[in-house]
C-alpha cells in the first residue's frame, strides 16, 4: 500500500490527471458508483500506433486511480464505425473495391482484405487483437451496434429536443456556405446506404423524424434505431452522455471540437468530462502521423525493433509535447527504458512513482539486471557479424561467462530485437569514413596503444589511454572530433559506445583487427 504523503506529493502526469477528474467529477461518479473511461478509434484506416498510445495512456490513468481511490474503474474502447468511408486510405490492397463504396458507413463497406463481413469490423477486429495482445483491459462498443439496437434512442430524443440550442452552438463555428448546408443529424440514404451530409427541412419532433431533401424529393425518416447518425461533435457529446463518462483523453487538433461538445453535453443536461489534450505524434518529416497515410512507424514494426514496454514508455513521456515517431528513435526508447528499469532499485517509495516504468508496469518492475544497453548491443552486432540469436550469445558469454538465456529474458529478447533492427534499418545506412593520411596514421597509433592493453583492464583505464592517444595525435583541442573519427570509420556513424566500455567486452584483439580491417 503507498502511503497517502507520496501519493499527494507526486506530480507524475497520470497521477496529476487522475486527480483532477475525481475532483472535478466527485459527485456524479459517487452516484453512478463506477468511474468510466473513454477512448475513441476511427476505423477508416488501419488501427496505428497513435491509437494504441491513447489506450496505454489511458490505462496509465486507471492504475493511478486505482491508488487513489477504491471505485472501480472501466476503460470503454469506442469505435465510430457508423461514419461514412470519406477517402481512400493508401495503405490497403483494393482500393476500386472502396472508391465503389465511398460515404457508406464502414460497417457497411466490403472489406478489401477479405477476412471479415465489412471494412469496419475488419479494422475493430484488428485493434481489439492488438489491445489484447498487450494485455489492455476494456469494453469494447461500437457506434453501429449501438445506433442500430437502440441505445442511443434516448439521447437521440433528448438532442432533437434541443436541435435549436445545439444548431445556436456549432453555426456561429462554420462558414457561411456550410450553415446553409448543415444539420446535426446524417439521414442514411435509402436509395444508395450512404450517410448524407445534407439539410434538414423540417423536425417531427413527437414521431422522432426529420424531413429532408434526397435529390430533389422530400424523404422521411426516424431518428432512432441506425436510421440517422450524428455530425462529429454532437455524436461525441452524445456518447459522453449516454455512456456516463468521467474521463477522455484526445489530441491537441480536436481541442476545437471538445469545447463545442463541452457546451453541447451541458445543454442537454449533463456535466462534461474531465479532458487531457495531447500532443500529436509526427513522421520523420515533421508530418501528422495519419491511419489513412500509413506514414511513421506502424505497431507491428515496432514490436519486431523493440520490446511492448519500450513503446509503452515512449507513450508515457512527455505526453503534451510533440514527438516524431519513425524507425531511428526505437534504439533510444529501448535504451531509455533500460536505464529507468535499472534506476529503480535503488529509489525510494516517492522516486517510484515518477519513475516511468512504474507506470509502464503497473508498479511491478523487472529486477532484471541490465547487462548492456541496446546501442552498445547494436555495435557488437555488427562487429561480431553475428546473424542469429544463438551466435550472439555464445559471444556475451565469451566475455560474460556467468550470465545464460534462462535467467536473462529481458536481455535475450534484446539480442533478437538488435540483430532484426541493425539488419533492417541500420545496416542500410551505414556510411563508413575512409580517412585520410592523418586520420589513418592516428589511428593506426591507436592500434598500438592497443598493444599495451589487455582484455583484464577497467573500460576507465582503457579510455583514458584512448583520450591519450587523441591528444598525442593532434586532437588535444577537440577530443569529440577525435572520437567522431573512431565512430565513423569503426561503426560507420557519427556516434557510438563509450569505446573503453566497448573495447572491454569486446576484446583488445578483436577491436586491433576491427580497427586494422577498416583502414587498409
Amino acid at each position: 500500500m503507498i502511503k497517502k504523503e507520496n501519493l499527494d506529493k507526486t506530480n507524475a502526469w497520470p497521477f496529476v490527471e487522475a486527480k483532477k477528474m475525481l475532483r472535478e467529477r466527485k459527485s456524479f461518479i459517487e452516484n453512478k458508483g463506477k468511474i468510466t473511461l473513454q477512448t475513441g478509434y476511427g476505423p477508416s484506416g488501419l488501427p496505428h500506433i497513435g491509437t494504441f498510445g491513447e489506450v496505454a495512456r489511458t490505462s496509465m490513468i486507471v492504475n493511478a486511480i486505482k491508488q487513489l481511490s477504491d471505485i472501480p474503474t472501466e476503460i470503454i474502447t469506442f469505435s465510430d464505425d457508423m461514419d461514412g468511408l470519406r477517402k481512400i486510405p493508401e495503405n490497403i490492397p483494393q482500393k476500386e473495391l472502396l472508391e465503389k463504396n465511398l460515404h457508406k458507413p464502414l460497417t457497411q463497406v466490403p472489406d478489401p482484405f477479405q477476412k471479415f463481413s465489412s471494412f469496419g469490423e475488419h479494422n475493430n477486429e484488428m485493434l481489439k487483437s492488438f489491445l489484447n495482445n498487450f494485455g489492455f483491459k476494456y469494453i469494447f462498443k461500437s457506434s453501429s451496434i449501438l445506433y442500430k439496437s437502440g441505445f442511443f434512442n434516448s439521447s437521440l430524443q433528448t438532442i432533437l429536443e434541443n436541435y435549436d440550442g445545439i444548431m445556436n452552438i456549432i453555426l456561429p463555428t462554420l462558414g457561411k456556405e456550410r450553415q446553409k448546408t448543415y444539420s446535426p443529424f446524417l439521414p442514411i440514404c435509402p436509395d444508395t446506404g450512404c450517410v448524407l451530409e445534407i439539410p434538414v427541412k423540417e423536425l417531427k419532433k413527437k414521431e422522432f423524424k426529420i424531413v429532408f431533401d434526397n435529390n430533389g424529393k422530400d424523404l422521411e425518416t426516424s431518428i432512432l434505431d441506425g436510421n440517422c447518425k450524428l455530425q462529429w461533435k454532437v455524436d461525441w457529446a452524445m456518447r459522453w452522455y449516454a455512456l456516463d463518462v468521467d474521463f477522455e483523453m484526445y489530441g491537441k487538433d480536436l481541442i476545437e471540437s471538445a469545447i463545442l461538445s463541452t457546451k453541447i453535453i451541458k445543454l442537454i443536461g449533463k456535466k462534461n468530462p474531465s479532458g487531457f489534450a495531447y500532443e500529436l505524434f509526427l513522421d520523420e518529416k515533421g508530418e501528422k502521423i495519419s491511419k489513412s497515410k500509413g506514414n511513421g512507424i506502424t505497431i507491428d514494426q515496432w514490436l519486431e525493433y523493440a520490446s511492448p514496454e519500450s513503446l509503452s514508455l515512449y507513450m508515457y513521456q512527455n505526453p503534451k509535447r510533440a514527438k516524431k515517431l519513425y524507425k531511428e528513435i526505437v534504439p533510444k526508447a529501448v535504451d531509455e527504458y533500460l536505464d529507468f528499469t535499472e534506476k529503480a532499485k535503488s529509489q525510494n517509495e516517492l522516486q517510484l512513482l515518477m519513475n516511468p516504468v512504474w507506470h509502464v508496469h503497473n508498479s511491478k518492475i523487472p529486477k532484471e539486471n541490465t547487462i548492456m544497453s541496446f546501442s552498445m548491443l547494436l555495435n557488437l552486432v555488427e562487429t561480431s557479424n553475428a546473424d542469429s540469436k544463438d551466435l550472439l550469445w555464445k559471444f556475451v558469454k565469451k566475455y560474460k561467462t556467468s550470465i545464460s538465456e534462462n535467467d536473462y529474458p529481458i536481455f535475450d529478447n534484446l539480442v533478437g530485437y538488435a540483430i532484426k533492427y541493425f539488419n533492417d534499418v541500420i545496416k542500410l545506412q551505414k556510411k563508413y569514413k575512409k580517412p585520410n593520411k592523418d586520420e589513418k596514421l592516428a589511428l593506426e597509433a591507436l592500434v598500438k596503444t592497443l598493444d599495451k592493453c589487455n582484455d583484464k583492464m577497467s573500460p576507465e583505464d582503457i579510455q583514458t589511454l584512448i583520450y591519450s592517444t587523441g591528444k598525442e595525435n593532434g586532437y588535444s583541442d577537440n577530443l569529440r572530433d577525435w572520437f567522431k573519427l573512431i565512430y565513423e570509420v569503426v561503426f560507420g556513424d557519427e556516434n557510438g559506445p563509450r569505446m573503453g566500455f566497448f573495447i572491454s567486452f569486446f576484446g583488445v584483439k578483436e577491436t586491433k583487427d576491427l580497427i586494422i580491417g577498416k583502414i587498409k
